[in-house]
């Protein structure tokens, strides 16, 4: 019996290891073909002769795209709107998370249920629009004529990342609180050296989660923001897509490589650094939202 449990395990293990080679290459597969389309010459890209490796080695369109100073400005953006859009909404999250956490907040039952209920129903889009239009009429009226601020504060809560965080608080054991209070910790004492270094896979996990939905933003930045010298990469991926396919602009381009060059080259920019900064966050990944997606 242990041994047809072994032989049992092992093409277990066999037949999963397998599938989840296929599925990582799959997954890698895209990544790597835009980069080999990227660096290939014009032929090679046109004619589909590119499966795997590139051909025709050349970096043309990137320089193209390094020499285009709007494409410096939409890097720059991006990293405004992911650092301050990610601090701003981990603030907001880790407030309400750890209010909502507490057995003495008053109506908690009726904000929590308020959080989960801005989950099941929405709005819609354009009441949504209509509540971005107004909030940006009272910053103008303040004196904030920069839109992206505007970006960072009105796209500031996320329902789900506030209750991962607030199930990994409530996982805190009270006696350790306790302690603290007797020792005359005040609520945001409490909060900066209990909560916070006991819940750092959640946390970590959750701003990982706002990083990359500020750096993949596209449909509210286009929207919200008018001014062509504030957009971010990915608007600015959008519309330089659209003007790659014009034929009087790429007509007077270096031929050495092919329209769809530039564009992978682009997304290739705009992933790089998500996968730098992934694998430091990944060992938080797993046990985060474990950690703050099961309540006892």
């Amino acid at each position: 019996m242990k041994r047809k449990l072994e032989i049992s395990e092992l093409i277990f293990k066999i037949i999963s290891y397998t599938l989840l080679t296929m599925f990582a290459l799959c997954c890698l597969y895209p990544f790597v073909y835009a980069v080999s389309a990227s660096i290939s010459g014009r032929e090679a890209v046109e004619y589909g002769q590119v499966v795997l490796f590139p051909k025709a080695l050349q970096f043309d369109a990137f320089a193209l795209m390094f020499g285009d100073n709007m494409f410096w400005n939409a890097y720059s953006n991006t990293l405004f709107l992911t650092l301050y859009g990610t601090l701003w909404s981990m603030l907001t999250a880790i407030l309400g998370a750890y209010a909502l956490s507490k057995r003495r907040l008053l109506f908690r039952k009726f904000f929590n249920f308020f959080l989960v209920f801005t989950m099941w129903f929405s709005a819609g889009i354009v009441p949504q629009y209509l509540n971005y239009l107004a909030t940006k009429e009272v910053f103008n009226g303040m004196g904030i004529m920069d839109d992206k601020w505007l970006v960072v504060i009105a796209m500031g809560m996320a329902a789900m990342n506030i209750i991962l965080l607030r199930n990994a608080f409530e996982g805190v054991p009270s006696e350790i609180e306790e302690a603290a209070i007797v020792d005359g910790a005040s609520e945001f004492q409490v909060l900066s050296t209990v909560y916070i270094p006991m819940s750092k896979s959640t946390i970590a996990t959750v701003a990982l989660f706002f990083a990359i939905s500020r750096w993949n933003g596209y449909f509210w930045a286009r929207q919200m923001i008018s001014n062509q010298n504030e957009h971010p990469l990915q608007v600015f991926i959008r519309l330089r897509l659209e003007r790659y396919t014009d034929p009087e602009v790429i007509a007077g381009w270096n031929q050495t490589f092919a329209t769809d060059s530039v564009i992978y080259a682009l997304i290739v920019c705009s992933i790089v650094p998500i996968l730098i900064i992934y694998p430091f966050i990944q060992k938080y990944f797993a046990k985060g939202v474990n950690v703050g997606g099961v309540k006892e």
